[in-house]
């Protein structure tokens, strides 16, 4: 009995040696790509002029003396720009659980950033623990149409987190001058072309009370919806060398400068 036992245990142990072998060369070729990936943009980041434009100096998300903790709301098609375009403190992004998930949160931790898997959609029980824990210390960076889109449209998981946790909403928006537009399962990956101009816009925090009705909830995800689509605009306006007057411009750091920070 004890002979056949150890006869199927040996069998079993040898049909999922290929399955480890081929889930470790998947992390392993997994790590290898981001860390490529990384480099080439740190690289191209290098060659940018980036604007950095704010309701107050206290929201910006590279800045290193905040005292506040906040949420920050990122449309997924345009993450580049914000991980690649300044450095991150004190900074934790919810990423999907899927298999990209991996390679994303690879590319995050090359940036200093930590990773919570999970889902936007079904913040309420994915991670929910975790993230409450998280955001008594670190900013964190939540795409509210993510994994799954539609795209540019929100979900109500970061209203709700905001409830729960008392912080703030930070609104942002992302543009650049010239870019590429990497074609993905539901939205499109903006890349900044060499030697464009990247503006990065942080808005006013909205804060959630915690005894929002379901009601609530749904009101203050249409505002954050509504705030995010002008500043969008606002954003490419400015980045094609108009003028924006919903943000007062904080910072405007030219390409030796942003080298220094990025660094």
């Amino acid at each position: 009995m004890r002979v056949t036992s150890f006869i199927v245990s040996a069998t079993t142990i040898k049909r999922q040696i290929p399955s480890i072998l081929l889930r470790t060369l998947t992390r392993l070729l997994t790590v290898l790509v981001a860390y490529a990936f990384a480099g080439l943009l740190w690289i191209l980041f290098r060659t940018l002029r980036i604007k950095i434009v704010t309701g107050t100096p206290e929201t910006s998300p590279f800045n290193r003396d905040s005292h506040e903790r906040y949420l920050y709301c990122v449309w997924h098609d345009s993450i580049v720009l914000p991980v690649f375009g300044g450095r991150h403190w004190c900074t934790t992004a919810l990423t999907s659980s899927h298999r990209d998930g991996s390679f994303v949160a690879s590319i995050l931790g090359l940036r200093n950033i930590q990773t919570v898997r999970g889902s936007t959609n079904r913040i309420r029980t994915t991670a929910l623990r975790q993230l409450l824990q998280t955001v008594q210390s670190r900013h964190l960076v939540i795409t509210p149409d993510g994994p799954r889109g539609p795209n540019r449209t929100m979900s109500s998981g970061i209203v709700y987190l905001a409830s729960r946790t008392g912080r703030g909403i930070v609104p942002t928006a992302f543009a650049c001058s010239n870019c590429w537009r990497w074609q993905g399962t539901w939205s499109e990956l903006i890349i900044p072309k060499p030697f464009s101009t990247i503006v990065m816009l942080a808005g006013q925090p909205i804060f959630v009370p915690a005894d929002a009705t379901r009601d609530d909830l749904h009101a203050y995800v249409e505002e954050v919806q509504t705030v995010m689509n002008q500043m969008d605009l606002d954003s490419q306006a400015l980045a094609n060398g108009q003028t924006a007057d919903s943000h007062q411009e904080v910072a405007s750091l030219e390409s030796n400068v942003a080298k220094e920070r990025i660094r």
